[in-house]
């Protein structure tokens, strides 16, 4: 079983190139900074936003075909939806709310809410039947939802931001709750979410969608280890750049210069985990490949250690213990110098 969506969706002055294929043996991620077009591109899957140009295949069967005038409406296709806002019926109670996706598609009255039974339970909730959304928690809600869409069997399930409305406090265990109602799915599952942890927790692979384009595609170990763009730089946590590699030196774009170890020739890219740069108040003594000099813009602290922001002509983040902020006096921003070993920085082809 796969899925493939290709061409491209015209919004107002918004322009969403799709680029996409899943496979029913793998859970597939989709994360993106705000308006990149994360939404758009499950929509389009759901049949919720036409494509422009280009066709949507499941199985080997068109779901859409812009030139050939193929579209299968969204009520036709095998495909079960959790969406952000879980969009619940206020009215009805958690059962006659995932009887309803049942009823829509042919089951009997009877028949449906003996399946929504069985489902609530599934998930947890059999006990909750007789509440509606406005009694319910978020994550109860989420769960219902989940219950909704899974109830009619589809072959694509696809979610939406499905943890969003949740609390931090219950998100760890409905993230594992998740994770297990995923694996025991057997056809497409694809989500989108902003949450790299979330993300990491439950897909096989991430599809990185930046500007209405796919930038980076790969398991969750290869985005990490070679990041591609500075918004998967930033998720993950390290210092990117990009510049022209020749033997062992790099020109970056943004200008200066890097000595790495080795690196092929031509367009690379260069990444320095922050724990691997040095901070100095005087020029570092000895020989170090890279020093430079800079300034501190900020510091932050995360999980005990400091993160400190420098500007300069080679733009860093360096990752130091509260005790190194003290003796160096960072905390009074000013100047410092740079230095990074030749050996702490990968370069990888851009």
């Amino acid at each position: 079983m796969s899925l493939e969506a290709h061409g491209h969706v015209e919004l107002g002055s918004f322009r969403l190139q799709v680029d996409l294929q899943v496979d029913a043996d793998e859970v597939v991620a989709v994360l993106g900074p705000n308006g990149a077009g994360k939404s758009t591109l499950l929509r389009v899957v759901a049949g919720l936003v036409p494509l422009a140009a280009g066709r949507v295949v499941l199985d080997g069967a068109l779901l859409e075909d812009a030139a050939g005038g193929v579209f299968v409406p969204p009520e036709r296709r095998p495909i079960g939806v959790v969406f952000q806002d879980y969009l619940l019926f206020p009215h009805l109670t958690a059962l006659e709310n995932v009887a309803f996706g049942l009823r829509c598609h042919g089951r009997s009255r009877r028949e449906a809410r003996e399946r929504a039974r069985e489902w609530l339970q599934r998930v947890g909730l059999g006990n909750r039947g007789t509440l509606r959304p406005a009694e319910l928690s978020g994550g109860q809600a989420q769960r219902v939802a989940l219950a909704r869409a899974l109830a009619i069997e589809p072959r694509v399930l696809l979610l939406d931001e499905p943890l969003s409305a949740v609390d931090a406090t219950a998100r760890v265990e409905l993230r594992r709750d998740l994770r297990r109602h995923l694996s025991s799915f057997s056809g497409i599952r694809l989500l989108v979410t902003h949450d790299p942890l979330e993300a990491m927790a439950l897909a096989d692979r991430l599809v990185i969608v930046e500007h209405g384009h796919v930038v980076q595609s790969g398991a969750p170990a290869e985005v990490t280890r070679e990041p591609r763009s500075s918004y998967v730089a930033n998720l993950v946590g390290v210092n990117l750049f990009r510049g022209v590699a020749t033997g062992t030196q790099v020109e970056l774009e943004e200008g200066g210069a890097l000595t790495v170890p080795n690196a092929e020739a031509g367009p690379v890219f260069a990444i320095i985990h922050p724990h691997a740069v040095a901070l100095h108040r005087r020029p570092p003594e000895g020989t170090p490949r890279n020093v430079w000099r800079g300034q501190i813009a900020g510091l932050d602290i995360e999980d005990g250690r400091v993160r400190v922001r420098i500007t300069g002509i080679i733009p860093i983040v360096a990752e130091v213990t509260p005790a190194a902020v003290e003796e160096l006096q960072l905390d009074r921003g000013g100047d410092v110098w740079v230095s990074v070993k030749a050996t702490e920085i990968a370069a990888y082809p851009a």
